[in-house]
Order: C-alpha cells, then sequence, then structure tokens
C-alpha cells in the first residue's frame, strides 16, 4: 500500500507516521472514575490490538483514576482527551503517552489568554513527560472566529472543511515556531465526503505531518463501518493516513469491535479490496451516532440509538439526517447540522430541530416526541427523494 513520508512520532512504545504499520486506536467507553471497568476495557482494547487507547479526563477526580489504570495497565499506550481543560496537561502528562487537544475547545477555555500561549502551556508539559500531542478539530466545534473568517468558503456540501484544515495548519505553525514537531493532526466530521476532502487538502500542505483518520458519530453497525470505509478506503489507498480510529456506536463490552474494523479495513486496502462505493451516496435516511466513550452522560444514549434507527425506517427514502449524540462535548455543534437532533444529558434528552431547541423529554418519552417531529418533516418534504 502507498504511504506518504510523514515523519515518525513516536507514542509510548508505538510509532505513528514515518512508514511504521498504521496504528489502530480505539477509545475506553467507560466512565475513567469507574477504574476497576475502564481498565478493564483498556485490557481489552489492547489485547485487540490498539495501538493506542484513549480515555477522557474533565477532573481532577478523573486524573487520580487515570493514574489507578495506569498502574494496573502498563503494557497499553494511553492517550488522554483534554476536551474542556486543558490545564489538566500538567497533572495527566505523568501517565500517558500522548495528549490529545481541539483547538476550538481551547478558545473557549479562559479567552484572556492568548491561544498561542496555551499551546505552548501544552507543548511545554508534552516536553517535560515525554509525551507526544496530536492537534485534533472537529468541523462541528471549530472555534468561532476561524468558523466566520472561512464562512461561505466552501460549497455547500462541504461547509466548514477550510475552517477546519485552517485551524489544524495554524496549530501546526504554533507548534512547529515552539520547536515542538512531536505531533499528529486529525481532521473529523460525521459527513465522509467532508473527511476525504479535508484530509486531502491537508496531506498536500503539510505531507511531513502524521495524520490521525476518523469519521466521527459514525454510528451503529453496519451503517458506521460503511460511512468510515468511503472515508477509509479513498484516502488510505493514495497514502494518507498513519493512525485511525472507527468510531461506532457499541455496548460497553464490544468496543473491541472498533479495533477488529480498524485492521480489516487497513488489511482490505492493503490487499486490494475495496468495499465502498466511490462517491458517498447521501441520500434517503442518515442517522448519524457519536460512538460510545467515557464522556456519555447516561448510558441508556447506547439504546436510544439503536430505538431512534428501528423507528426511522419508515422513513428511510427521505432525504432526512437525524443525529443522536450521548454528551455535552459533540452534543450542540452535530445536532446542530441535523434535520433533527438528540442531545442526550444525564437525565433528560434535549430535542432539536436543526438549531433550534424543541424541548428537553425524559428517555422514555423523548422517541415519540421525535416521531411527531419526523412525521411533520416528512409531511413538510413530500415526495421522497429520487434515486
Amino acid at each position: 500500500m502507498k504511504r506518504a513520508e510523514s515523519r515518525p512520532v513516536r507514542a509510548g512504545t508505538t510509532t505513528i507516521g514515518g512508514g511504521s504499520p498504521i496504528v489502530v486506536q480505539s477509545m475506553c467507553a467507560t466512565r475513567t472514575q469507574d477504574v476497576e471497568a475502564t481498565a478493564a476495557q483498556a485490557s481489552m482494547l489492547h489485547s485487540a490490538g490498539a495501538g493506542l487507547v484513549r480515555i477522557a479526563v474533565d477532573s481532577a477526580k478523573d486524573v487520580a483514576a487515570l493514574a489507578e489504570v495506569r498502574a494496573r495497565v502498563p503494557e497499553a499506550n494511553l492517550v488522554v482527551d483534554l476536551q474542556e481543560n486543558y490545564r489538566l496537561a500538567a497533572q495527566v502528562a505523568p501517565h500517558v503517552a500522548k495528549i490529545r487537544y481541539n483547538p476550538g475547545h481551547l478558545y473557549h477555555h479562559e479567552k484572556g489568554r492568548p491561544v498561542r500561549d496555551k499551546v505552548a502551556s501544552i507543548a511545554e508539559t508534552a516536553t517535560r513527560h515525554d509525551c507526544a500531542l496530536r492537534i485534533g478539530v472537529n468541523c462541528g466545534s471549530v472555534d468561532p472566529e476561524m468558523a466566520a473568517r472561512f464562512d461561505g468558503a466552501d460549497p455547500r456540501d462541504l461547509a466548514g472543511v477550510t475552517a477546519m484544515v485552517e485551524s489544524a495548519l495554524e496549530h501546526c505553525r504554533y507548534l512547529d515556531d515552539l520547536g515542538f514537531e512531536r505531533y499528529v493532526v486529525s481532521m473529523k466530521d460525521s459527513d465522509p465526503r467532508k473527511v476525504i476532502e479535508g484530509n486531502r487538502r491537508f496531506a498536500a500542505a503539510r505531507p511531513d505531518v502524521p495524520l490521525h483518520l476518523g469519521v466521527t458519530e459514525a454510528g451503529m453497525l453496519p451503517d458506521g463501518v460503511i460511512k468510515t470505509r468511503i472515508a477509509f478506503e479513498q484516502l488510505l489507498s493514495q497514502g494518507i493516513g498513519d493512525t485511525l480510529r472507527v468510531s461506532l456506536t457499541l455496548p460497553f463490552a464490544e468496543k473491541w469491535r472498533e479495533v477488529d474494523a480498524g485492521r480489516q479495513i487497513i488489511a482490505d486496502v492493503e490487499a486490494g479490496r475495496f468495499r465502498s462505493v466511490p462517491e458517498f451516496l447521501d441520500h434517503g435516511l442518515n442517522i448519524i451516532s457519536c460512538p460510545s466513550c467515557s464522556r456519555v452522560e447516561n448510558e441508556a444514549f447506547v439504546d436510544l440509538a439503536f430505538k431512534v434507527r428501528e423507528m426511522a425506517q419508515f422513513a428511510r427514502d427521505f432525504d432526512i439526517t437525524i443525529a443522536v449524540m450521548g454528551c455535552r462535548v459533540n452534543g450542540p455543534g452535530e445536532t446542530d447540522d441535523a434535520d433533527l437532533g438528540l442531545w442526550c444529558g444525564p437525565a433528560a434528552v434535549n430535542l432539536k430541530r436543526g438549531g433550534e431547541t424543541v424541548g428537553a423529554f425524559p428517555y422514555d418519552a423523548v422517541l415519540d416526541r421525535l416521531k411527531d417531529e419526523l412525521d411533520t418533516l416528512i409531511a413538510r418534504k413530500g415526495q421522497p427523494a429520487a434515486r
């Protein structure tokens, strides 16, 4: 398989880029503070072949739990996902091989401090504790200034790609100026087309930087793997991508399937076996759901996602997107882009119609209200989409 000539980036006992084998990753779906469950899942994912195992950390209690998980699973290369508090980097760095930060979330935290200074703080911490970094940009959470600067720069079906790529390039420059080269980049979206376009553009601009591939909120099996294959097969076959994660909505005990799916996709591309169509077909019902991870605030989210898919099959011939999101991090932004969205909180589900909030409903009542909204939307659309 053709490979890009990116530089090698070491993360614990694994190397990303530099011609090394593509590294498959996954993420613990357990609550980080449940040390027993998180350690068991980290061990399971490592045993399944995950070269890196990601854990979300949002608080001091999470940091303490992370240290215990590290002690129990020393063989796994742990990665911490710094979402909304970059200052935790100094506390988590002693326990992990790599730290991931999101430029969009970095923008929102401590707004009075220049972003460049925040990046410098993370890079200094990473250097001191022998950690690699990932600049993880998500199309749905690009910082507002970047999004506004490039508003209208893309055709409608690729909206947001330019802002995503430019955000990644900007943060690369920050790290380069600091003399920090031990980093990789990811640019993700739930739409495979945007993932393909964004990574192609970035690879052309910075072929030296290793790329982490992913389709966010890919959904459930089998659709989630199909969406992911569409992006991965086109990118990997062009030599783009040094590490990857298949993000699936799965019962916690089955998270190993993400690793299995990733390894199978790589093996198929290496053997010249392509299962996806060459062009993303977006006609008909499209259900996106985020991967079950430690940021999910109510495990009932997973069951709800499956129920939504079953209930909505009567609308399969209509061009409608329903988003089922399990946490506060991706929930608001990703549901804004869907026709109907369910942003699942700890005790209730926020039902949205595009960017408009319809209301908050109990988990056992939201499905009926979602169906009402879906019926109204179908009535407004009229005839199903032409095939």
